[in-house]
């Protein structure tokens, strides 16, 4: 394990500028740097690195973060791998946390305990001469396999013992390795089984999916939700495949494992799967972020067609104009691993130009079994186009298929409108524009974005400051531990992986518009005066509050003795609001 003083000390060595310029030509935009964002096709600069901030955004895809996150998403490595190049070129070696007590000291690390897992995994399948000759006959080499990480789960109750001293450790059952029965009995959760690790884009094991080698069921068992996995926002093969898909502009997802592995063996490396579970918004934005189409390949029986609708039906409320979303089907008896086996990579990929648009795709299905002679079957085709064309928000894909949907329905775009009772697409745009009037920050985030653009004045505040929420809390921990010595970046990073990281990411979104000449003490003092102002309004409403039910003679001591106190603080705070 890296330990995370090391961590902290190289993102303070580093210059954000200097580690993003070695791939991407910037150049000077006021207080920042600029450039047309690696991560998606752009023509005109969206991309921002700030030096003072030590934070890249894209304002176009929504890409953002540190030297560290940079290098591993732009060159698809991990994490340690990403450390380990940054630090070689500072002249640094990366250290290894070795002490047992050190460790127990402090909450396990979940994703340290998850990588133990996957090399143990690794480890077995090397010893595993039946589940070698399994991926052998599913034309899997050991490179294929290596790259994915592939493992072996040893048959038995308990051989994950072997990896971890503390196998009764609650942390291995809280991230889905261990289960603990009624009886309070631990046991392995995956046995026997070809184990796929689950990763994140940040190179981090975060789940498993265990294939089981003969006949049982589940056939796929996967980790079950943690604070590290969720399965409905995350892709398997993403990590590996990103490269790919961003030289292809195409992503394909699959159904299952074994599909993208096996089509990653076969030169088809820009391929995903879902989690056994439908596709889901937060799929879709991610993959939209990467690529402008995205292809579905299902296979062509019942289960295949009716995960595609899903998918489509999920896919509407996401639609961006000037992204492509296709729908491909394969024989019926055939999956993407059978087809591509049987007929080659080029008979599969000439195979994916003739996939279905989602427009053509939705046609076909809302039109199907319809007389569409009949005014009975169009009355059923605008029936049922009703809620799926209500959905779609993108103006120009929206616009397209009302006039397609409305020329099969033998009506006009007006009259569709009205009979949906929906707004005209040019009109609704108007009405609901991306520059409508933004709630300001709360005056929580911006002492937290003062604290990330200025750590120094942590300093300023107490431990058991009553004015912070959580996140700012942990932040001035973080800080007084290290005595105010952090770093912005290192400051951020300390939020990786938890509730608050999409929080703190937008704080520091917004700090690229503050400058370099910003007054941040000026703007951390009054923020920290106008909270103090706040909390004094709670303490003399709820003593004026009891006053009206009790009287004066209800108050203690200490009560009748703060509430002048209060009522002149709070004349004070007006009267220099007033000046101000």
């Amino acid at each position: 394990m890296i330990p995370r003083s090391f961590i902290h000390d190289l993102l303070a060595r580093l210059d954000i500028v200097d580690v993003v310029e070695r791939h991407v030509p910037l150049k000077k935009a006021g207080a920042n740097y600029q450039a047309c964002c690696p991560f998606h096709n752009e023509k005109s600069p969206s991309f921002t690195v700030s030096r003072t901030r030590q934070f890249y955004h894209c304002f176009g895809c929504g890409a953002h973060g540190n030297a560290i996150s940079f290098v591993m998403e732009h060159l698809g490595i991990g994490y340690v791998e990403a450390i380990e190049m940054l630090a070689d070129g500072l002249g640094l070696t990366v250290p290894q946390e070795h002490n047992p007590q050190a460790v127990a000291k402090i909450s396990p690390d979940l994703y340290a305990l998850m990588q133990t897992a996957a090399r143990f995994y690794r480890q077995q399948l090397k010893t595993a001469p039946h589940a070698i000759d399994y991926l052998k006959q599913r034309g899997l080499s050991g490179e294929v396999a290596q790259q994915f990480g592939l493992g072996y789960a040893p048959d038995g109750w308990q051989p994950l013992a072997a990896a971890f001293e503390r196998y009764e450790e609650p942390a291995l059952a809280e991230v889905g390795l261990v289960i603990r029965n009624e009886q309070g009995r631990h046991y392995d959760r995956f046995r026997d089984r070809i184990m796929f690790p689950i990763i994140n884009l940040r190179g981090q094991v975060i789940g498993f999916g265990g294939r089981v080698l003969d006949k049982g069921e589940p056939k796929y068992l996967n980790s079950p939700e943690t604070p590290l996995f969720e399965k409905g926002r995350e892709l398997y093969g993403l990590f590996q495949a990103q490269k790919s898909i961003r030289e292809r502009q195409q992503v394909l997802v699959v159904e299952g494992y074994m599909d993208v592995v096996a089509l990653a063996q076969l030169g088809v490396p820009y391929a995903v799967a879902t989690l056994g579970t439908a596709t889901t918004a937060h799929h879709l934005q991610k993959l939209l972020r990467l690529t402008p189409h995205i292809i579905f390949c299902f296979d062509g029986d019942n289960a295949g067609q009716k995960a595609a609708w899903r998918a489509l039906e999920n896919a509407l409320p996401h639609l961006q104009d000037g992204k492509r979303l296709s729908f491909l089907f394969l024989p019926e008896e055939h999956d993407p691993d059978s087809y591509i086996r049987a007929f080659g990579r080029e008979a599969f990929e000439d195979k994916l130009e003739d996939a279905l648009p989602l427009s053509t795709y939705l046609l076909r299905k809302i039109s199907h079994d319809l007389d569409l002679r009949t005014a009975e079957g169009r009355d059923q085709l605008l029936q049922r186009a009703k809620p799926l064309l209500g959905q779609i928000a993108a103006p120009t894909t929206a616009l397209l298929l009302r006039k397609e949907v409305a020329t099969l329905g033998g009506i006009s775009q007006a009259e569709l409108e009205a009979l949906y009772e929906i707004a005209p697409v040019a009109r609704s745009r108007a009405a609901a524009p991306g520059k409508a009037a933004r709630t300001p920050p709360s005056l929580q985030r911006r002492l937290l974005q003062c604290l990330l653009a200025r750590p120094a004045l942590a300093s300023e505040l107490s431990a058991d400051h009553r004015l912070l929420d959580e996140s700012l809390l942990i932040m001035l921990n973080a800080l007084q531990n290290s005595h105010y010595q952090l770093g912005s970046a290192a400051l951020a990073a300390l939020f990786d992986g938890t509730t608050h990281q999409q929080m703190v990411a937008d704080a520091q979104t917004e700090l690229l518009n503050w400058g370099d000449h910003y007054d941040v003490e000026a703007e951390f003092r009054d923020i920290l005066q106008r909270l103090q102002q706040q909390q004094q309004q709670q303490q003399f409403q709820q003593l004026q509050d009891k006053v009206s039910r009790l009287g004066l003679g209800g108050l203690s001591a200490e009560e009748r003795r703060n509430y002048p106190r209060l009522l002149q603080q709070l004349q004070q705070g007006k009267g220099n609001n007033t000046q101000k």
